[in-house]
């Protein structure tokens, strides 16, 4: 599968919005999807040679730091690697903006991204409780791991 990446503008709106309702129970509005665009976070997305968008990210960045805010891979991609080559270009993209380090979170529930983050050199550096809308008007924890760049 040929994949391809390029930085995400505001006319990216509609196919990113095809995906994140689908690719996440309790997906991003559309404002707050809207506003990261109008904010223009550095964002990417990977599509296949035919321009159908597989996957995107996005991260906020400041003082040597990045949050990666949203991962997002269309559920007719997840298990093949979308995933993995999406994360492998972000962080690329930090390194070559001379990122530090790299911040996100999980939830406990999502152990396929928990491995990811882990094989990508991610660790558990604490934990934000009721971070996570959840079923049944709950909340659950959220998992907040931190990956380090040792440079060159």
């Amino acid at each position: 599968m040929n994949r391809f990446f390029r930085e995400i503008v505001a006319a990216d709106f509609d196919a990113l919005w095809a995906i994140e309702p689908r690719a996440y129970q309790f997906a991003w509005s559309q404002q707050i999807l809207r506003d990261c665009l109008n904010a223009r976070y550095p964002a990417w997305l990977m599509h296949d040679a035919e321009g159908t968008v597989m996957g995107y990210a996005f991260l906020s960045v400041g003082a040597g730091e990045a949050h990666l805010l949203n991962l997002a891979v269309a559920p007719e991609f997840q298990n093949r690697g979308v995933g993995r080559a999406l994360l492998a270009y972000v962080l690329q993209k930090g390194e070559q903006m001379g990122l530090e380090r790299m911040f996100l979170e999980v939830r406990p529930s999502n152990h396929a991204a928990i491995n990811l983050y882990d094989e990508a050199g991610f660790n558990e550096i604490g934990r934000r409780p009721g971070y996570y809308p959840a079923p049944n008007g709950t909340r659950e924890e959220a998992i907040v791991m931190a990956r380090e760049y040792l440079g060159p």
